[in-house]
């Protein structure tokens, strides 16, 4: 990857630019049809913004509950200096489950994981346990995350949560603000959200 930035440099946003000015990839997946064989697959899709401008979008097949999403996500990022990733959860395409750690480690870029409602981990571990045999290995992603933290993203919406990896809480939530155009989404991950459902379902 051609980012030369060493670990740490970009915990928060740089002296000579404003948070407002970042460059961020927002990352969500596809429409699929749970517990249905023929539906083996889903979307996955990475887009590039810097400030209220598309730079790029990038489309990648994911396994429905397969292990193959960190992988394709580091494909797409390959070659590209991004100041953070923004998901839009942390399991995409059933429980496809990207690792910010090692997404972290790869790029150097702070990542973090989006979420509208509260995660219900002991829900995933329940389900995680039940439906796959290499549950452990899935479930030590989300255990290793950390705390999840609250934040009001858009004045007059709901909370929104996330978890940050490479980034401190305080950050994150300026980045979360800063992002969130039109809604309390971040508009990168509201884009990404759009695409990756809209080339996933079949045509009329």
């Amino acid at each position: 990857m051609r980012d030369t930035r060493q670990a740490g440099e970009i915990l928060t946003p740089t002296a000579n630019r404003s948070i407002n000015e970042l460059c961020l990839a927002g990352v969500e997946d596809g429409s699929f049809k749970a517990f249905q064989r023929e539906a083996s697959h889903s979307v996955l899709c990475c887009v590039e913004m810097a400030s209220d401008r598309i730079e790029a979008v990038k489309l990648s097949r994911i396994a429905v509950d397969g292990l193959d999403a960190t992988e394709k996500l580091l494909n797409m990022l390959e070659g590209v200096a991004v100041d953070a990733v923004i998901l839009g959860g942390i399991t995409f395409a059933g429980f496809n489950i990207i690792d910010p750690r090692i997404i972290h480690q790869e790029t150097n870029a702070p990542v973090i994981v989006y979420s509208g409602e509260k995660p219900d981990n002991d829900a995933m571990f329940l389900a995680l346990k039940k439906h796959f045999e290499d549950w452990m290995a899935r479930w030590r992603i989300v255990e290793r995350l950390g705390g999840v933290h609250e934040a009001v993203s858009r004045p007059g919406e709901p909370p929104v949560y996330f978890e940050v990896v490479g980034g401190s809480a305080r950050w994150a939530e300026e980045v979360l603000r800063s992002s969130a155009l039109i809604c309390r989404i971040p508009e990168p991950v509201r884009v990404a959200g759009l695409i990756a459902r809209g080339v996933s379902r079949p045509a009329c």
